[in-house]
């Protein structure tokens, strides 16, 4: 069998094996932290976000969307989303189910009632809301509790449940951001809404419902109502405008008729005024002939034997001796 010899390494050899590791373990180790320091300094801010850069544990910068620089093992990153976030109160948003301790108000008129409602909020400032407090959500939910129930109970139990619903909403997010400005924790609210209202007990709830169907109902018959007078008016106007047409022209008539009688009375007036007996002759016949209609008046040439005007001499002595006797003592006829 045959038998195989190895030289050891000498001294020098093992020296150098071991300068060689040196270098190869300083290169890597020199690639690794250029690599770090390469991926160390750079950072990406997404669209809704920005960064908050801290340097030594202070806030120095706040960065927006895009690539951006810093420090590496020196300068810390901490993002902060500024999209728009909620939760609710009087209710769990996930399960859907009630929470008394956080629904359950009492109004101005001592009555109970639940009340949910939902509130919008974003990061107005990041840095406030890392460092102003621990909790800055927590902070709006208990400002948004007091700020519901002294707004709610400033309001009758009809009021919170029917009609007064966007004034009381209005009133509470005043409140919210009266009381937010002042605690100043980088939070902004977006708005708060009713999400639902109802009384505690389901016979309350019904009577509640009886109160706003009838409500309902005098809407609609007011809509009804004011419906049929637009309807009505404009008829009522023409019908207004022709009965004053119809009158106007009536009246235009009678002054018409009236001058008429007026200038013909004037007329006879002044054929009087010269021929006074013939004319009150003429009236005679002619009233007569009017009332008489059968009377014949005969105008005799004067040749014949007919008398000149038969039988109008009788009814002339009868007029002429009625007028004698109705004519005032020294009178003029």
């Amino acid at each position: 069998m045959a038998e195989q010899f190895y030289d050891a390494p000498s001294g020098n050899d093992y020296k150098k094996y071991i300068s060689n590791f040196k270098k190869i373990f300083i290169l890597v180790a020199g690639v690794i932290l250029v690599i770090a320091l390469a991926f160390g300094s750079f950072f990406t801010i997404k669209e809704q976000e920005q960064a908050v850069v801290i340097t030594f544990g202070i806030p120095k910068r706040v960065s927006d969307a895009g690539l951006h620089l810093k420090i590496p093992f020196i300068q810390q990153v901490r993002k902060v989303d500024t999209t728009i976030k909620g939760f609710s109160i009087g209710y769990d948003s996930e399960t859907q189910e009630k929470i008394e301790e956080e629904s359950m108000m009492i109004t101005s008129d001592f009555n109970f009632v639940n009340v949910d409602f939902f509130v919008e909020y974003k990061v107005s400032d990041p840095v406030k809301a890392l460092y102003s407090s621990e909790e800055p959500v927590t902070i709006l939910k208990s400002i948004a509790m007091s700020s519901i129930r002294s707004t709610v109970g400033s309001y009758d139990v009809d009021s919170v449940i029917t009609t007064g619903k966007n004034e009381i909403q209005s009133a509470i997010k005043e409140s919210i951001l009266t009381k937010l400005a002042a605690q100043d924790i980088g939070i902004q609210l977006v708005n708060i809404s009713i999400q639902d209202s109802e009384p505690p007990t389901e016979e309350v709830m019904e009577a509640f419902k009886a109160v706003e169907t009838a409500k309902q109902g005098k809407e609609t018959a007011l809509n009804n109502a004011n419906k049929y007078r637009n309807e009505k008016l404009p008829s009522a106007a023409a019908q207004v405008d022709k009965i004053l047409q119809e009158a106007e022209s009536t009246k235009a008539q009678r002054i018409n008729e009236a001058e008429a009688e007026v200038a013909r009375f004037n007329e006879m007036y002044e054929e009087y005024s010269k021929y006074p007996l013939i004319t009150k002759q003429r009236m005679f016949y002619e009233t007569m002939e009017d009332v008489l209609p059968s009377l014949k008046v005969i105008i005799d040439s004067g040749d014949s034997g007919v008398q000149k005007l038969m039988p109008l001499d009788s009814l002339v002595e009868i007029n002429n001796s009625t007028d004698t006797a109705t004519t005032p003592q020294g009178g003029e006829d």
